[in-house]
């Protein structure tokens, strides 16, 4: 009978699905950071909980994984000490915390979890002390001691001066008719207080951290005969604006008002939802230049961009950083929220001024500093937060700066200033013919180019894509970091000068008397014409001093043999291009010959078969040239490969010898194979 007891509910478990299992409902993140502090304290005894105290305050933490190896909060370094976990208490001479604590009604368990002043004040008033002590079911966020006395004096005055109206209407707002335990506190949901039916905001973070109108949760679930006690950490007070009226009555905000006026945004900031207001303040807005300001005001799609990457699509509050965090904005970026001791941080800069100013569809936060997304910025303006200063001003001094601030829609292939380390070019008419050969016609995104696309640039040129496993290259220069987009222009921050293409590869060859003896060598083997074709070619060529370095005879052997010269030189072409930003560790090219080259990369220096290249990346409309300083030779040329075969070969036929021996234990079994291996010897 038991057997089938466990079989049905199993058989139930599997029909409700994953949501539901034997172990009972998912735990809250609140739930699984107090049983991780559990696990870390039960070497002290049942029901011992590890917490984290951060050094010099009061403040208190339970812990996760994270924080436990890491000892810090907001990056200060904390303490670790043992205590009860709620519920629970000591009992004298035995070891932890074995006894749960005696249930008794609300106004009792007040004193119990260390919220004295709130029972203090519950006293002053006339009724709500019987109603806490009376029957019902009732949740209490209750402030700590250090809740209460961190009051400005004004507001406690008012509160005690009045308490049968106005004390008694804010405890009452820190209570819900109902017992309310962790696992049911939501993100995003809303509590009806007993104070005028007026919401409390829950956020329950992944982090295990619970908030009640940005008030942290410190100690949580504490039961009571007629309801549950939380213990939180400030003085909460009711919620009547939305952001936008906020905004309105604000008068640091006159800028934002405007602004958010002229965007549209203002039916976003009064409608329902849970958003984070990162407010710049009016000197957030006069610290930018007057000419970027201006112009980002007059250009509705910037403005709105701006504006949408300082609302984070969730409400953050400020208790709940512990560390940093990546938050999506409407815009689409994503903003690092983070803090450093009691300051928040944006992106690592202290610029939160005020935080924690609550709405009815979330909370504020106001900055010091404007977040302006890449999406609002001309190309100048993205140039100027990366690593190609040198470049933009080679294009401002050549005239170009206008392409770069105005409303083209561009692609800037800018280089490193790693690459000018030995200076920069001098401006002509040739360099600024180079320059405009970096600015492509349209705006494009590097996650959308393909292997063989061409761009057309301002200069008259049409570039080449190419991609290979691990880089995205165009012509012989690759991309070195990911392109950032602007309002009309995309910056391509790329790892060379781009040379284009100026002319086939026997174009090339030509133009270079370094290759004079390669062009001969080309022609007497009828090579021409497959060079000067349309095609994808990478071309090793060995320069004249790779030539006169073989020996007289062997050179003029092989000069006067076209098939074995055209044989030689086709394993010196690759059938595809091949430029050394694409090459990585090492990479197999098949030649126009039928071997393989292997090209390696290391070091910045390009190897072929382990021979140095001297020049790489030459451009051609056909393909790449890359010089060599020697003759390359194919597998079946090179005298210590054949060797190598050989010895491949005996040592296989023995393995096999061998093999047969150890079956056999006849050696008249093994006459075949050795007849077999002289046989190969032969040859």
């Amino acid at each position: 009978m038991e057997l089938l007891v466990r079989l049905l509910v199993l058989a139930l478990a599997l029909a409700l699905g994953p949501a539901v299992t034997l172990a009972g409902p998912a735990k809250s993140p609140y739930q699984l950071v107090l049983q991780h502090s559990r696990l870390r304290g039960r070497q002290h005894g049942p029901n011992v909980c590890a917490v984290q105290k951060l050094i010099g305050t009061n403040k208190k933490y339970f812990t996760n994984c994270k924080q436990w190896y890491q000892r810090k909060i907001c990056g200060k370094s904390t303490v670790i000490s043992y205590e009860c976990c709620p519920g629970y208490e000591k009992v004298p001479g035995e070891k932890g915390c074995p006894a749960a604590l005696p249930l008794s009604n609300l106004y009792e368990t007040l004193g119990v979890v260390g919220s004295t002043t709130t029972q203090l004040y519950t006293d002053r008033t006339e009724k709500l002390r019987p109603e806490m002590e009376g029957p019902g079911s009732f949740t209490i966020f209750a402030p700590s001691n250090e809740a209460w006395a961190s009051l400005p004096a004004e507001v406690l005055d008012s509160l005690v001066s009045n308490v049968n109206i106005e004390l008694l209407n804010a405890l009452r707002y820190h209570m819900v008719d109902r017992r309310v335990l962790t696992d049911e506190l939501k993100h995003g949901m809303s509590l009806t207080s007993m104070y005028q039916n007026s919401n409390i905001q829950i956020h329950h973070y992944p982090n295990g951290i619970v908030t009640v109108n940005c008030a942290r949760l410190l100690k949580a679930d504490h039961h009571a005969t007629n309801g549950v006690v939380h213990l939180i950490d400030k003085v909460i007070s009711t919620i009547t604006n939305n952001i936008q009226q906020i905004i309105e009555i604000e008068d640091t905000f006159e800028t934002l008002r405007a602004a958010v006026a002229a965007s549209g945004l203002n039916t976003v900031l009064e409608s329902d939802g849970q958003f984070t207001l990162l407010a710049p303040t009016n000197e957030a807005f006069e610290k930018i230049p007057a000419e970027t300001l201006n112009r980002i005001l007059g250009d509705p799609e910037a403005l709105r961009d701006l504006l949408n990457n300082h609302i984070l699509k969730s409400a953050m509050c400020a208790e709940a950083i512990v560390a940093g965090m990546s938050m999506e904005t409407l815009e689409g970026t994503t903003l690092e929220v983070g803090c450093s001791g009691d300051m928040l941080t944006i992106n690592g800069k202290a610029i939160i001024s005020n935080k924690d100013i609550l709405a009815t569809n979330g909370v504020i936060h106001f900055i010091d500093e404007l977040l302006i997304p890449d999406s609002a910025k001309t190309l100048f303006e993205l140039a100027a937060e990366s690593d190609v200063s040198t470049a933009i001003d080679l294009f401002r001094q050549a005239g170009l700066g206008t392409h770069l601030s105005g409303n083209e829609r561009l692609t800037l292939l800018a280089p490193l200033n790693s690459v000018f380390k030995d200076g920069t070019p001098r401006i002509d008419a040739q360099t600024k013919n180079l320059l405009l050969n970096h600015i492509v016609k349209d705006q494009v995104a590097s996650k959308y180019l393909y292997h063989g696309q061409t761009l057309e640039t301002l200069g008259g040129k049409k570039l080449r894509v190419f991609v290979y496993r691990n880089s995205l290259c165009i012509e012989n220069s690759c991309i070195a970091a990911h392109d950032k987009r602007g309002r009309y222009g995309t910056l391509f921050t790329m790892d060379r000068m781009l040379t284009p293409p100026m002319g086939t590869v026997m174009d090339i060859l030509k133009g270079d008397s370094h290759f004079s003896m390669l062009v001969a060598a080309i022609q007497s083997a009828g090579l021409t014409e497959t060079l000067n074709r349309e095609g994808v070619y990478t071309v090793f060529a060995p320069t004249n001093e790779a030539f006169q370095a073989m020996p007289p005879g062997e050179l003029n052997k092989l000069l006067g043999n076209a098939k074995e010269l055209a044989n030689i030189l086709k394993y010196h072409v690759g059938d595809e291009i091949l430029v050394s930003g694409g090459i990585g560790a090492l990479v197999r090219l098949k030649s126009l010959q039928g071997d393989k080259l292997e090209v390696s990369s290391k070091n910045n220096v390009v190897n072929v078969n382990k021979e140095p290249v001297a020049e790489a990346d030459i451009m051609a409309t056909n393909g790449v040239v890359h010089a060599i300083t020697s003759i390359l030779q194919p597998p079946a040329n090179r005298p210590q490969e054949r060797g190598d075969e050989l010895a491949d070969s005996a040592l296989e036929i023995f393995k096999q010898a061998s093999a047969f021996s150890r079956a056999s234990q006849r050696s008249v079994r093994l006459a075949p194979v050795y007849q077999r291996l002289l046989e190969r010897m032969k040859h």
